[in-house]
């Protein structure tokens, strides 16, 4: 933007910042956390177990959105690396202090709730990197030493997130990052590499089973195998997956009603309020209610991408881009995941799972786009 279209420009002050708000995205995640309200009555049989706790906490993180959309976006591009650094030393102090939890040590213990620093980290790389590529002159970006740098603040969460171990975590981690580095203009060779490095390593994993340089241990590739076909174990590594299918097809087009599905409520379908909650909703609401929440997801996706297209600035613009990629991968993956299209990674559905780091997380990256889309400069009238 140059100086002359600047002075022809206004933002936003006071009150009227709120009446600037993006509100489609406002009213679409407040009938998420409705449904998410709804479902979690339906699997814990009463309001307080779940549910409660659920909506409390998504006040307190609806308010924060609000205040953080308040901030003008240059506060936080100046936080970024801030931000960043901070969840870096969370996941550090994980390793060294955290709590236990379903075999993994993720979490640190507030008293008020259980904060798991990996979940900060998908929105500090998103953060940092776009302060990074903000600053870097376009004619930079792709050239090897100035790849390098993003490259390190993509890697390092990742290694200490898989060590913990959370696989699921640190691949949404390299995928956010990943995008914010295509959208910020590095070459496309960097990303073909990778890919066929990834591709490469996938089939050398194929070709040296049973062979003297097998690259896996034997159980691992049982674990392959089950994800392939679950029914070759399904009592055992394959029962989470077989389960899921069943709820899903179980609930057919208008699904069997709320409270009413057999799957969840006779506690065969595993982690029923967290991971597999989709599966829970498709069972007892159906495809109508499956699509529904799909649409919804897909509506805030679109909103953001407008904001991101609307943006006069390259960090406003690739923050919301980041964000908005984040949080398609909360879903994607998890949706995938439990209809057998990916391994289980344990990813919860955004704004629908029980818990609150990911919540936490979530809204905090709303309240940066809401900040980014009320703060851009707008025709003086």
């Amino acid at each position: 933007m140059s100086y002359l279209e600047y002075r022809v420009t206004t933002v936003p002050s006071g009150f009227s910042k709120i009446l600037h708000m993006n509100w489609a995205i406002v009213f679409l995640v407040t009938a998420i956390a409705v449904v998410s309200c709804v479902m979690l009555y339906s699997v814990g049989g009463s309001f307080s177990k779940w549910a409660d706790p659920q909506l409390k906490r998504f006040g307190v993180t609806f308010l924060m959105m609000f205040v953080m959309a308040m901030i003008p976006i240059w506060f936080w591009r100046n936080m970024s690396f801030l931000a960043y650094g901070i969840a870096l030393l969370l996941i550090i102090l994980v390793s060294l202090m955290g709590s236990m939890g379903m075999g993994a040590q993720r979490w640190i213990d507030l008293g008020f709730m259980k904060l798991q620093p990996s979940e900060l980290a998908k929105l500090g790389i998103v953060m940092a990197l776009a302060a990074y590529y903000d600053m870097l002159p376009a004619q930079k970006v792709s050239r090897p030493v100035w790849v390098a740098l993003p490259l390190l603040l993509i890697a390092l969460p990742v290694g200490l997130v898989l060590k913990q171990p959370d696989l699921g975590t640190a691949i949404l981690i390299m995928l956010s990052g990943g995008t914010v580095m295509f959208l910020a203009g590095v070459h496309w060779a960097y990303f073909a590499t990778v890919l066929a490095t990834g591709t490469g390593t996938v089939l050398a994993v194929f070709k040296s089973r049973d062979t003297a340089w097998q690259l896996l241990k034997d159980y691992q590739y049982k674990r392959i195998d089950t994800f392939l076909d679950p029914s070759s174990d399904p009592l055992g590594a394959g029962y989470h997956i077989t389960q899921s299918k069943i709820a899903l097809g179980s609930g057919g087009v208008s699904g069997r009603g709320l409270t009413q599905g057999t799957q969840s409520q006779l506690n065969f379908l595993p982690e029923k309020h967290t991971d597999f909650i989709f599966t829970t909703l498709a069972e007892e609401l159906g495809f109508v209610g499956g699509i529904s929440l799909l649409v919804i997801y897909v509506l805030i996706l679109v909103f953001c991408l407008i904001s991101a297209i609307e943006a006069k600035d390259k960090y406003s613009s690739l923050l919301i881009s980041g964000i908005a990629m984040t949080f398609f991968l909360f879903f994607a993956v998890n949706m995938s995941m439990v209809m057998g299209l990916m391994p289980v990674v344990g990813v919860p559905l955004p704004l629908v799972s029980w818990g609150g780091s990911s919540m936490l997380v979530l809204m905090a990256g709303f309240g940066l786009i809401q900040s980014a889309h009320v703060h851009r400069p707008r025709a003086k009238k």
